[in-house]
């Protein structure tokens, strides 16, 4: 099971959202790279990055702290937040990020993850944000009229290297991710699936370690704010 804990750049700052609300966000003194460093120190060998700021301007914002971070610890990054084009993917690959991922723009343009798992391979996660079964884009402000299963069965064997479930009604909330939908996601998916929204406690870990196809958990707001230590997050590493 890989512990990916979060961090969400906004102004140059680590924030958290609730519900991706950009109005309802909590702002952290400490710097994107300085909390990098505190996950290295307590051994985490993931990360969960998102340019927020490039999930609301569709460009890439914030690749100077995303270089600095990759070159600086050597821990492995996914990173998404605004990927619309192969160019920006490129970037991300250039500096040595181990996963760029799409959301918005893979859901509106299937042929444009199809060509990126082609050219970038090993290389793209597939993020699908629902809320109440339906895929939501462009930073969630945006709701489609798919489905997310329908979705995923009709990009199965693209060839995403990974596939990031978030319940946008669990996110920020602390309130457990939504499992019973994540293994409908995961018994359909051709690869593995990572947990994220919701994650309140050690014991939505160990849950998560039970299942079958998940291949790690992203935590943000609890660790923030304190919910779950990560000196009992350290435990519960595996890769």
């Amino acid at each position: 099971m890989k512990i990916f804990p979060a961090i969400d750049i906004k102004d140059k700052k680590c924030v958290r959202l609730v519900k991706g609300d950009f109005d309802n966000k909590t702002e952290y003194e400490i710097s994107p790279v300085d909390q990098a460093s505190k996950y290295k120190d307590h051994g985490f060998k993931n990360l969960h990055i998102v340019d927020l700021d490039g999930a609301l301007t569709g460009e890439i914002v914030n690749l100077d702290i995303i270089q600095e971070i990759v070159s600086k610890f050597d821990i492995k990054v996914e990173i998404g937040g605004g990927v619309r084009s192969f160019e920006s993917i490129k970037k991300y690959t250039d500096i040595g990020v181990e996963k760029v991922i799409l959301g918005s723009a893979a859901i509106k343009d299937k042929n444009f993850l199809k060509e990126a798992c082609e050219k970038f391979p090993n290389k793209i996660a597939l993020a699908l944000d629902a809320k109440d079964g339906y895929l939501s884009l462009s930073g969630w402000k945006e709701n489609s009229n798919k489905l997310t299963l329908d979705f995923l069965k009709e990009v199965n064997d693209y060839g995403a290297s990974r596939l990031i479930y978030t319940d946008i009604n669990r996110d920020g909330t602390k309130k457990s991710p939504n499992f019973e939908e994540t293994v409908k996601v995961a018994e359909t998916s051709n690869c593995p699936v990572i947990i994220s929204g919701g994650v309140s406690s050690i014991d939505d870990i160990k849950k998560a370690k039970s299942l079958k196809n998940i291949e790690g958990v992203i935590v943000g707001k609890a660790i923030y704010d304190g919910d779950i230590k990560l000196e009992e997050l350290e435990k519960e590493i595996d890769a």
